[in-house]
């Protein structure tokens, strides 16, 4: 896994790479949360593990940052040398951070935090493909919606994306729908093209 590392503290920072080198994953590293934001931006990373205390962009706000833009759900692990108190823990909290690590960084609970940010990452893709599937009745076609109320394709669409449809007849529909029903009324194909309103 590509895991971005932002810690200005260079031995802090090189002993975290080796450390995640060591269980398999791709470190890709910043000396500080400037850096480490531009990095970020340029690139995908599920998994942040960041300093709180940097010169510049500090880790919290480098997690607001993060949760601010909309992309796919990023684990962010915060470390740190400040006690953990209950203010640190609120604000680190509300900054949008998932986890914490006290400095220097233990290797076994670097790991263990990083098992269960695999864990989320994937139940969160997974909850994301349940969500592009659209409950449809195989029948008259009508969408559930998040209310579980049902309605019709268009009226749901309009809702959630504004869109418009114009209605008209596919080739197959015409063959096997509409002539059929037009013979049946003694109606033929070219008298009825004739009587169709014109649009203006």
């Amino acid at each position: 896994m590509k895991i971005l590392v932002a810690e200005d503290d260079n031995i802090a920072r090189l002993v975290i790479e080796f450390t995640l080198r060591k269980f398999g994953h791709d470190p890709v590293s910043a000396a500080n949360g400037d850096e480490a934001w531009s990095l970020f931006c340029a690139s995908s990373f599920r998994v942040i593990v960041s300093d709180w205390m940097m010169p510049g962009t500090d880790g919290l706000e480098l997690c607001r940052r993060v949760r601010a833009r909309k992309t796919d759900y990023v684990y962010f692990i915060l470390l740190t040398n400040l006690t953990a108190n209950t203010e640190n823990q609120h604000a680190a909290i509300e900054a949008g951070v998932d986890d914490f690590l006290s400095k220097p960084v233990d290797p076994q609970e670097l790991w263990m935090r990083l098992r269960v940010a695999e864990r989320i990452l994937q139940f969160t893709t997974e909850v994301r493909q349940l969500e592009s599937f659209l409950p449809i009745c195989g029948y008259c076609k009508k969408i559930r919606d998040d209310s579980n109320y049902w309605q019709q394709v268009e009226s749901y669409f309009k809702q959630k994306q504004g869109t418009q449809f114009s209605h008209s007849v596919c080739p197959d529909c015409m063959e096997k729908v509409v002539r059929p029903q037009l013979a049946a009324l003694g109606i033929k194909m070219n008298e009825a093209k004739k009587n169709a309103p014109v649009k203006k």
